[in-house]
């Protein structure tokens, strides 16, 4: 690896100005799209998905457990997989604690939800110990709906908002689809509630999901953000007496 070259502190300094001023632009931009994600339009979602938890079958709106907003992983899991996905499970293991918490303190639930059969994912689920709701979606349309299972004989063939014939253009992705067999893919899928009827606010796939970093970095997604919707105890801590 090559270092970069030593100079002196006031070509430095010329340097690091130089590259603030990038870093600003950056930061405003991605204000602004935290902005723009809030004001997207929403979705009703009018059809009855049935999954399976470990308390029995449920509905969507069960999933967001009394929250006003729902963020569900779609971890990659096929029925046929002994186990679930590597890179998945990185994401997840990379949780920090109390997650579960801290999201329910600005009024949000989350909840991984995967194609394998409940029983195979409950045995994963145990040998790596996480504490996060888990349902399965088999027999369900919702995978597939959502575009995080590929299969052109269930469903037309639609992932990161890009059609089969798009993604067969761009060489990287294309072997997602021309095996023409059922391909699992990760994404992260935001729904809020309003009036008993449930609505998806948003979806990311592919490498958006790497910018996505802690608590905030998932509440970013949501309609309401990570600076609304906070308790009254975590926005403002408690004050201390002078020493």
């Amino acid at each position: 690896m090559n270092l970069p070259p030593v100079v002196s502190y006031e070509q430095w300094l010329a340097a690091r100005v130089k590259l603030l001023a990038r870093e600003k632009e950056l930061t405003r931009l991605h204000d602004a799209l935290d902005a723009g994600r809030r004001q997207l339009p929403m979705v009703r979602v009018d059809k009855d998905y049935v999954l399976a938890g470990p308390h029995g079958h449920a509905g969507l709106l069960d999933l967001f457990e009394g929250c006003r907003q729902l963020i569900v992983q779609h971890f990659m899991f096929d029925p046929e997989w002994e186990a679930g996905c590597p890179s998945c499970a990185a994401f997840t293991d990379e949780l920090p604690p109390g997650i579960l918490a801290r999201l329910r303190a600005r009024d949000t639930a989350f909840a991984l939800v995967s194609l394998a059969p409940l029983a195979q994912i409950m045995v994963y689920q145990a040998w790596k110990g996480w504490p996060f709701p888990w349902y399965s979606s088999y027999g369900s349309d919702f995978n597939f709906d959502f575009h995080v299972t590929l299969d052109q004989a269930v469903a037309p063939v639609l992932y990161n908002y890009q059609s089969k014939e798009e993604i067969l253009a761009e060489t990287a992705a294309g072997d997602l689809v021309e095996t023409g067999q059922r391909v699992e893919v990760p994404g992260i899928s935001c729904f809020i509630h309003d009036g008993g009827s449930v609505f998806h606010t948003y979806s990311v796939y592919d490498r958006g999901l790497e910018r996505i970093a802690g608590v905030d970095g998932l509440l970013e997604l949501t309609v309401l953000g990570s600076g609304q919707g906070r308790s009254v105890t975590e926005a403002q801590p408690a004050s201390q007496s002078p020493a």
